[in-house]
């Protein structure tokens, strides 16, 4: 089943703005925020130097310091607020109700690190990340695949199992999907995404109004009113 949202829908299910979700993603762990706090420090510094050596007044540079000096706590807003205009940059979106047709797990190479073990040797250390991967569609022949960390909480995914995501596409029939978002499975109210792009209370009253097809035949269904 696709259902095609208005413009207006969208919006609210994927903010502009970060959510606390999105924000605390951004946040990272406590070496990227001791990274952005010497990023603050660094450039509050190079502000105050700078009116030292041309003796501007502090009015003038005021902003600047305290735009720099809470780069540590607004950057993280900034980064989830990029990523979303990215998604509602699409002209059309829809929702999407399928089933899980395939799963299977993966070990993915996220870095390497170079390090010196205890004879002196050059040693390549490759930190992987095991991710699942999902295949999911509906009696239409429409297929995606998708992929995220592998979390403890995946271990109750089955095939068959009801999926739930929004879709995003240039197209005004959805005919090419372009992107699409973090996969809801409603059976385990279980979200599996890397990134949590939508709103889940307002993707939640949509899954809600559409209801389950009673025979459970994916088909397509009317545009989704406010």
């Amino acid at each position: 089943m696709l259902v095609p949202l208005t413009r207006q829908k969208f919006e609210q299910i994927v903010p502009l703005i970060a959510t606390g979700p999105q924000y605390k993603y951004y946040w990272g762990k406590s070496a990227n925020f001791l990274q952005r706090l010497l990023i603050s420090v660094v450039a509050v510094v190079a502000i105050l130097l700078v009116q030292l050596l041309f003796k501007l007044e502090f009015a003038v540079i005021f902003v600047f310091v305290i735009f720099s000096a809470f780069f540590w706590l607004w950057y993280p807003v900034f980064q989830a607020s990029i990523r979303n205009a990215k998604c509602r940059r699409y002209k059309y979106s829809g929702f999407f109700r399928g089933r899980v047709l395939d799963w299977w797990i993966t070990d993915e190479l996220v870095g390497k690190q170079e390090t010196v073990n205890n004879k002196g040797d050059l040693v390549i250390v490759e930190n992987r990340e095991k991710r699942i991967n999902l295949e999911l569609g509906d009696d239409t022949g429409f297929s995606i695949e998708f992929e995220a960390p592998l979390r403890t909480a995946h271990k109750v995914i089955a095939r068959g199992q009801v999926a739930e995501m929004i879709v995003m596409s240039n197209s005004p029939d959805l005919s090419r999907i372009e992107e699409f978002s973090d996969i809801y499975i409603p059976g385990r109210n279980l979200w599996v995404s890397d990134y949590p792009y939508l709103r889940q209370d307002f993707f939640n009253e949509v899954s809600r109004r559409l209801g389950q097809d009673p025979q459970d035949r994916p088909r397509r269904r009317r545009r989704v009113e406010d």
